[in-house]
């Protein structure tokens, strides 16, 4: 694959050009996907082995090439920091504990200062592994294994800018990452665990955090009256807008609205107000688990056009209540809810 060839003056398109190197680079990545082979599968094999941490280091581009592989190894299951090599030979060294790997990254396989740095750090780690393109070049052969992508043509006019090369070892990075993931049976659930925030965090997030619970909920009997349900006295914090019924075993068995109670009222039902609340109750209403995801909850509550949906236990006993108020609340970034910032819920348009 050729470099691509400088293209300046007045008739210049731009996005063309743009164009051409997206296409450089994916082309690169084809090739180099091609060329994987058995010294992938003795660097993942040494890497799945490790009981420490991995040391990610390389100099320049491939430091920042590294800094990237690092966070996406820790999201995924496989715990890494950087190490960087200037700093690694005035005292940093002493981070790298005997269980740890090391992951060399450096494109000509020749710079000068990872060379410096081998024999110091050799020892320290139990492994040594690298991903270079080149496969006679200094860092391959006195690696305990090496990912040798090859020669790759950088994206860059002049040849001289790492472009191709930075990518395919992102992308290397990626594989890494993502091969140790599969193979330890990392989940969606695990990566929830360590990514709490962002878009992806409450992608993942379980309804828990987010429910009311404790003095926030209102229970009472299924064989009180309505007027006696609604004369209790008031709870401490925003009391929620619906009534959660529950039999003798404390079973949730229905619920009760405030907009149900708005209807008696315009149907002027005054002689429901002393039955029993079960006679006007929502029997069976649906209810999810504390482990349900919020997103899986929050489509439940459009479909079936619900504003509250009890949590319940294994037993059907309930410990709390998901309200669409405190979900449209964060979504507007609202200052007075202590739960986490919530910016999914978006109504379907008209």
């Amino acid at each position: 694959m050729a470099a691509l060839a400088p293209a300046r003056g007045v008739s210049f398109d731009r996005a063309e050009f743009g164009r051409q190197v997206l296409l450089a680079e994916a082309d690169a990545l084809c090739l180099v996907a091609d060329r994987i082979g058995p010294g992938f599968e003795q660097v993942i094999a040494i890497l799945l082995a490790c009981r420490g941490r991995l040391a990610v280091t390389g100099v320049g581009k491939s430091a920042d090439v590294g800094q990237k592989i690092v966070s996406t190894l820790n999201s995924t299951g496989t715990r890494a920091y950087a190490l960087d090599v200037t700093r690694a030979v005035h005292g940093d060294l002493g981070m790298v504990a005997p269980d740890d790997v090391a992951l060399l990254l450096s494109h000509s396989g020749e710079s000068e200062e990872l060379l410096r740095l081998l024999p110091s750090l050799r020892p320290l780690a139990s492994a040594v592994v690298a991903v270079t393109g080149n496969a006679t070049s200094s860092l391959a052969t006195n690696s305990d294994a090496a990912i040798v992508y090859g020669p790759v043509a950088e994206a860059c006019p002049n040849s001289l800018a790492p472009s191709t090369s930075t990518t395919v070892m992102i992308a290397l990075g990626d594989a890494i990452a993502f091969t140790l993931s599969e193979l330890r049976g990392f989940t969606a659930n695990d990566f929830a665990r360590v990514h709490p925030a962002g878009s992806l965090g409450r992608k993942l997030a379980t309804v828990e955090p987010y429910m009311r619970c404790g003095d926030e909920l209102r229970i009472a009997p299924m064989t009180e009256s309505v007027r006696a349900v609604f004369a209790r006295g008031k709870h401490e914090g925003r009391r929620t807008g619906a009534i959660i019924l529950v039999d003798g075993d404390s079973r949730i068995v229905g619920i009760f609205t405030d907009s149900d109670l708005a209807k008696l009222f315009e149907r002027n039902s005054d002689g429901a107000f002393d039955r029993p609340i079960s006679e006007v109750m929502t029997k069976t209403p649906i209810s999810i688990r504390t482990h349900a995801k919020l997103t899986d909850a929050i489509e439940l509550m459009r479909n079936r056009k619900v504003s509250e949906v009890p949590v319940v236990d294994a037993d059907n006993r309930p410990i709390g209540m998901l309200d669409i108020t405190d979900l449209i609340g964060m979504e507007r970034g609202s200052a007075t809810s202590s739960r986490p910032a919530l910016r999914l819920f978006e109504r379907p348009a008209p």
